[in-house]
């Protein structure tokens, strides 16, 4: 049976032997074993667990829920597929990042950056954190994973083209309460709902975002205000 002692443990993960100490202490992590000096002893069993605890952290859980979550039996796969989904996502942002921070490059090679594409390049650094609390970054990406990688691809492909209708349909005045109009507004708000899951706080979060952002991923954020507008008008208009 493979063991480490808690200062191997802890050279090997990167983390610290105080914060091994600490999870023991709090009940999250106790080795399995101990030597009969009385030194701690981890086991494989031990590690998975480990694992698991630093992959939860990651997401944004407290250690108290991290406790809760472990001992309602959370599988071991589960918080996996969490923890990869939420790369991923952070992965998408980086690229995104990156493709802005080699247009400054370019332009800083060419003598012709400003300070706009300078600040554009630090907010998108910063922006997201802004709005969605850690807590609903962790809902959103567990969306993501319930959804799955095909159905956000199917998603991701649907909005463009539903806000084209949507824009068609409001620059030539149609009336909310039109028909074509109420099967517009269904569609909008049933892929929302794929988004938020139906959470109101991530909801007003995302909300915050086209109300405060000039642009969001490109796009015109008091354009997206006024077809929002456009959506509720029909939503109200069904309710009348």
């Amino acid at each position: 049976m493979r063991t480490w002692k808690v200062g191997e443990l802890a050279k090997q993960t990167g983390l610290t032997v105080r914060t091994l100490h600490h999870y023991d202490q709090i009940g999250l992590l106790s080795p399995s074993h101990r030597t009969a000096a009385g030194h701690r002893l981890y086991v494989e069993s031990d590690v998975g667990r480990l694992q698991q605890v630093v992959s939860l952290r990651s997401l944004g859980f407290a250690l108290d829920d991290i406790r809760a979550v472990l001992r309602d039996g959370m599988a071991p796969l589960e918080v996996v597929r969490m923890h990869a989904a939420r790369l991923r996502e952070q992965i998408r942002a980086q690229q995104q990042l990156a493709d802005r921070l080699e247009r400054v490059a370019t332009g800083l090679r060419a003598n012709q950056v400003s300070p706009d594409d300078l600040i554009h390049a630090i907010e998108e650094t910063t922006r997201m954190e802004q709005y969605y609390t850690p807590e609903q970054m962790q809902q959103l990406n567990q969306r993501r994973e319930i959804l799955g990688d095909d159905r956000i691809r199917e998603v991701e492909a649907e909005w463009p083209r539903l806000m084209d209708e949507v824009r068609t349909e409001m620059r030539a005045g149609t009336d909310p309460s039109e028909p074509r109009v109420q099967e517009l507004a269904r569609r909008w708000n049933a892929l929302f709902a794929e988004f938020t899951g139906g959470d109101a706080g991530i909801a007003r979060s995302a909300r915050a975002v086209w109300d405060n952002e000039t642009s969001v991923h490109g796009m015109d954020s008091a354009e997206m205000r006024e077809m929002i507008g456009y959506i509720c008008r029909a939503k109200e208009a069904k309710q009348a």
